[in-house]
């Protein structure tokens, strides 16, 4: 570990700051042998933001990671969807219980999917789980009409009844995309860009779209910006801004964002946002507790709620074969952090819930 070099960019914080010194711990103490990894990370505490990073944008080319680096999110993007989401039920837009096929005509009388409603798959409690949600992955991938057709064709069982349990699904946001989508009539990207992004000023935050990927690609503008992914390993995996996913059509791609982006969504997640109040409240809304989960755990719209004694988390995680982020924050102590990694399978779940809770014990006492 000693051997190994950890670029770091400039930091906010003054040199002995504590929150320097916990997060760089945390940090090191999951850093990759081979050092083949960069991470970014922003912290909001008391109003105001850090920025600590480490590693490598590229190894090859020797490139550091910065507060400005672009990373695929992976499932961090759901809360995004969420965010629009909850901004659209408190404009009266749309409403939990709405069936699903309110918006697709496509989906067949007398089908199972039918049952489903817009809340059950933002909370992942529809039942639909595909082949393509869990290991062992397959290689099949869908076009839109064959994922249609692959909606028509589930069945519901006990274990897979729509209310009545939460299993995490891909499809199920996928699907939530589509119905959005048809009920106001334009694009996915389009919508999170003018009732989310825009809002907020976060210039660097995209949902790819055009391109020659049937899904999306990420501008070149912003490509350029974009860091290399790795495996678990240290392998490279793809080029930079690289679009995976088993959805081939425009929405369905991952979205990218900076820790610069993220720490202002943090921030207004917070309650901090000034200017904005439907979508500060709309914000509010989507941390709601709505389905147990588990012992001190909770599902809100695409949010985890976490109690750990006397302080609750609301978090969020995301990872890919190339990319591993945390998104999470203690409300009652106004700290949030967002952990952005471009390797595949670290452990930046359980470091930024270490962070959190060190940071908000060293307010509490002060």
């Amino acid at each position: 570990m000693a051997a190994i070099a950890i670029p770091t960019a400039a930091w906010a914080a003054e040199p002995g700051d504590k929150v320097e010194q916990i997060v760089g711990r945390e940090i090191r103490s999951i850093w990759p042998a081979n050092g083949a990894a960069g991470f970014a990370v922003a912290v909001r505490i008391n109003g105001r933001t850090l920025f600590f990073n480490y590693g490598y944008a590229d190894v090859a080319s020797k490139r550091p990671v910065t507060a400005d680096a672009l990373f695929n999110l992976a499932s961090i993007g759901k809360v995004f969807d969420a965010t629009l989401l909850a901004q659209a039920i408190r404009q009266g837009e749309l409403q939990l219980d709405d069936p699903v096929a309110n918006f697709l005509a496509e989906l067949e009388q007398g089908g199972d999917i039918r049952r489903v409603t817009i809340g059950q798959l933002a909370t992942h409690t529809s039942g639909l789980l595909l082949p393509q949600d869990h290991p062992p992955w397959p290689e099949e991938h869908y076009t839109l009409p064959e994922f249609i057709r692959t909606l028509n064709e589930w069945k519901a069982d006990a274990k897979h009844e729509p209310g009545k349990q939460r299993i995490y699904t891909h499809a199920g946001y996928i699907l939530l995309h589509l119905a959005i989508e048809r009920r106001f009539g334009a694009p996915i990207a389009d919508l999170i860009q003018a009732r989310v992004l825009r809002p907020l000023g976060l210039d660097s935050t995209s949902l790819p779209t055009g391109g020659d990927n049937p899904r999306g690609s990420l501008d070149p503008a912003l490509r350029s910006r974009a860091v290399q992914g790795y495996d678990e390993d240290g392998a490279p995996i793809g080029a930079p801004g690289d679009v995976q996913g088993y959805y081939l059509w425009p929405g369905s791609a991952q979205m990218f964002s900076s820790a610069r982006d993220m720490a202002a969504f943090v921030a207004a997640n917070l309650g901090e946002l000034e200017n904005e109040r439907p979508l500060q409240d709309a914000m509010q809304f989507a941390q709601q507790a709505l389905i147990p989960a588990g012992p001190h755990r909770s599902q809100a719209l695409a949010w985890d709620i976490l109690g750990f004694g006397e302080q609750t988390i609301v978090e969020k995680n995301g990872g890919l074969n190339n990319s591993s982020i945390y998104i999470g924050m203690v409300k009652r102590a106004k700290l949030g952090i967002v952990i952005l990694c471009n390797r595949g399978n670290q452990e930046t779940v359980e470091t930024g819930r270490r962070i959190l809770l060190k940071l908000a014990r060293q307010e509490r006492l002060g």
